[in-house]
């Protein structure tokens, strides 16, 4: 690997970021590109590319400086590139990160020998349904989730899969995650976790007014829909933690498993299942 995109949450301290960026492309003759989304905090030296035109030369990883929310971020990077990510944890939990700043240089001289792994994981693939048009149509790494947004009152949601009626359920919201998602707002909300290799798509509503209510898992090759039936006012459709879309009455959100998925770098032998202790403290 030479050739690095990088993406950085724009409320760091990026100067040491690009000290550091600066001297490993000296020393081990590499190249970093930023972004065109982020030239207002990229040094001049360095070169902006704009994936969204096309205009991006060939990139063997993204490099991410952040936490999880700059990880789902840079995901449309790694989509139009199709170079695998690899997350710096300088945020708060990192649960997606595998490694730290202290640690980049070794990392990247890991990815320079071929010393890591590609882990695969699956994105969703949402479409806002209006009138029978589609209105919107978006990928999410971690979730699809419908919130009651303005109103105090609940809202009614549908499920549906492969066009067959499941439940119904007056709600504040729901969650349709990935496996990658299960241990972000679907686990806030009481839903299951799921390893990371696995095909699926979990379901969970939040706050549900009747106690039998419960997270589903779904294959991923159904198609599930949840279709706002209740609503007093617009609520709205958020695709990994980003407004997205007001949703009215009657609207449904279609969620299949997507074509493309995002790969991620893997440097050490820590399991998932270590990471779920470590840094959710499963267990104790």
């Amino acid at each position: 690997m030479k050739q690095f995109a990088v993406y950085i949450n724009p409320n760091l301290d990026t100067g040491p970021i690009f000290e550091s960026l600066a001297e490993l492309s000296r020393r081990l003759g590499l190249k970093f590109y930023g972004t065109q989304a982020q030239r207002d905090i990229i040094p001049a030296h360095l070169e902006c590319c704009d994936p969204d035109q096309g205009k991006m030369p060939q990139i063997d990883c993204v490099l991410v400086f952040g936490g999880d929310g700059t990880i789902l971020r840079a995901k449309t990077i790694a989509i139009l590139t199709g170079a695998p990510i690899l997350g710096i944890n300088l945020g708060w939990l990192g649960f997606l990160s595998e490694t730290t700043f202290k640690e980049l240089e070794s990392s990247v001289q890991s990815l320079i020998n071929g010393k890591y792994k590609l882990i695969n994981r699956m994105l969703l693939n949402c479409k806002l349904k209006r009138e029978g048009k589609v209105v919107f149509e978006g990928l999410a790494l971690n979730d699809a989730v419908i919130y009651k947004a303005e109103t105090p009152r609940m809202i009614n949601i549908r499920t549906y899969s492969e066009g067959r009626f499941v439940f119904s359920a007056r709600c504040d919201g729901a969650i349709a995650c990935t496996p990658t998602g299960s241990t972000a707002y679907n686990l806030s909300a009481g839903g299951p976790l799921l390893t990371p290799e696995m095909r699926a798509i979990v379901v969970s509503h939040l706050n549900p007014h009747l106690l039998s209510i419960r997270p589903m898992v779904f294959p991923s090759t159904n198609k599930v829909c949840l279709k706002v039936t209740g609503l007093h006012e617009p609520a709205w459709l958020q695709l990994d933690g980003e407004n997205v879309h007001q949703m009215l009455i009657e609207d449904e959100v279609i969620v299949t498993e997507a074509d493309v998925r995002v790969e991620f770098i893997k440097l050490s032998a820590r399991t998932f299942y270590r990471t779920l202790r470590n840094k959710l403290h499963l267990g104790k």
